[in-house]
C-alpha cells in the first residue's frame, strides 16, 4: 500500500482527496495536515465523509517524512513553498496543487505569483504535472506541481495543435467560466449568495495566472509556438465545473476534418481526455455538468470558415481532473500502477 498524507485537509480540494485516497485500492490514508482545525477528524470537517480513519489534523513537521511515501500539499501558494522547503528529499513524492511551482521562469512566476517566495533550485526540480503530455517525466519525479483547474483544460486543449501539429499560433483568446468552487473557502463579499446566485462576474477579465502557466510550458515544448495567449475569467453561479472556450488564430491553413483528425490521434488511448464532436449528444458538448464527479476532461475542436479561427472548447470538474482527482492520477503514475485506479467513476448529471 502507497502511504499518503494530505495537507491542507479542511479545503475543497483536501476533502476531495480524502475522498479519492479513500476508496483507493493501493492508497492508505496515514496524515492529515493543516494549521487550522487542528486535532479533528474528516468527518468533522467534510459533512459528505462520514468515516473514521483513527486520524485528526495535525502540524507539519519533518516526522512526517516517517509516515507517508506521497505527501499532497492541497495549500495556498506561499504555504506550499515553505513546505516543499521542509520536506524535499525527505518524502518520496511531493505532490503540489498550489500555483507555488507550476510557472518555471522566474521573471513571469514573480509577475503572477508576487508574494510567492520560493527557492530557484526546487522550481527548477518540480515536474508540471500534466499526465496526459508528460508520463514519462512523471514516473521518476519526487516533485510535481499540478496544474491549475483551467490551465489543465487549456493545456489539453491547445496541445494537439502545437505539440501535435506544430503550429505557430498567433494570438489565442480564452473565454473562461468557472463555478464558485474554484475560489476556494476564503469568504469574500463577492461570493455570498445573494450577490453569486445566478451571475456571471467578471473576476479577471483582462489576464489569469492560469493562462500564464499554460503558456510557460507549451513554450518549453518546443514545438509550435504561442505569439500571444490572453484569457478573460467569468465565475458563474455553478458549485462545481468549468468551460474555456478558446478562440486560436494562426496563418496556417486547417480544415475541420484536420483538426478532427489531430485531436482524436493525439489522445487516442487516453483514459480521461474524451475528443468529443459538439453535436453528438442530446444536449451541446463539452457541459461542465456532463464531467461532474469524473476525472474526464471533455474536449471539442471547431473551426470557423467565416471568422478563419479554430474554436476549442473544453469542459472539466475544476476539484476532480482541475484538481484533487487529476493529482491522484499523477500520483499512480509515480508509483507504477495503472493511472486510473481509483478514479474510474463516470459523471453524475444531472447536478
Amino acid at each position: 500500500m502507497i502511504r499518503a498524507g494530505v495537507v491542507g485537509a479542511s479545503g475543497l480540494a483536501g476533502g476531495d482527496l480524502i475522498r479519492l485516497i479513500t476508496q483507493h485500492p493501493d492508497m492508505e490514508l496515514t496524515f492529515l495536515g493543516g494549521s487550522s482545525n487542528i486535532g479533528r477528524r474528516p468527518a468533522e470537517l467534510h459533512a459528505n465523509l462520514r468515516i473514521d480513519l483513527g486520524l485528526t489534523v495535525q502540524p507539519v513537521t519533518e516526522e512526517v517524512a516517517d509516515k507517508v511515501d506521497v505527501l499532497f500539499l492541497a495549500t495556498p501558494a506561499p504555504v506550499s513553498a515553505r513546505l516543499a522547503e521542509l520536506l524535499v528529499d525527505k518524502v518520496p513524492a511531493i505532490v503540489d496543487l498550489s500555483g507555488a511551482f507550476r510557472i518555471a521562469t522566474p521573471e513571469r512566476h514573480d509577475r503572477w505569483y508576487p508574494k510567492v517566495d520560493r527557492r530557484a533550485d526546487l522550481a527548477d526540480r518540480f515536474v508540471y504535472g500534466v499526465p496526459e503530455l508528460v508520463r514519462d517525466q512523471l514516473k521518476e519525479a519526487s516533485l510535481i506541481s499540478m496544474p491549475g483547474c483551467y490551465a489543465t483544460a487549456l493545456t489539453l486543449s491547445l496541445a494537439p495543435l502545437t505539440l501535435g501539429l506544430g503550429l505557430d499560433l498567433k494570438t489565442v483568446v480564452v473565454d473562461g467560466k468557472s463555478g464558485s468552487s474554484g475560489g476556494g473557502l476564503q469568504l469574500r463579499t463577492s461570493d455570498l449568495h445573494p450577490f453569486r446566485s445566478g451571475a456571471i462576474a467578471p473576476y479577471s477579465p483582462t489576464g489569469h495566472r492560469h493562462a500564464a502557466e499554460v503558456a510557460d510550458f507549451l513554450e518549453r515544448g518546443k514545438q509550435g509556438s504561442i505569439a500571444s495567449l490572453t484569457m478573460s475569467a467569468y465565475g458563474v453561479s455553478h458549485v462545481r465545473g468549468l468551460l474555456t472556450s478558446s478562440y486560436v488564430f494562426t496563418d496556417e491553413k486547417v480544415d475541420q476534418r484536420e483538426l478532427q483528425r489531430a485531436y482524436t490521434r493525439f489522445y487516442k488511448g487516453e483514459r480521461f481526455v474524451r475528443v468529443r464532436r459538439n453535436n453528438e449528444t442530446l444536449i451541446p458538448v463539452p457541459d461542465p455538468q456532463a464531467v461532474l464527479g469524473s476525472n474526464f476532461c471533455d474536449v471539442t475542436v471547431l473551426h470557423d470558415e467565416e471568422g478563419d479561427r479554430i474554436v476549442v472548447l473544453a469542459a472539466l470538474d475544476n476539484l476532480i481532473k482541475g484538481a484533487a482527482g487529476q493529482a491522484v492520477q499523477a500520483a499512480n503514475i509515480r508509483f507504477g500502477i495503472a493511472e486510473e485506479t481509483g478514479l474510474t467513476m463516470q459523471p453524475v448529471m444531472p447536478a
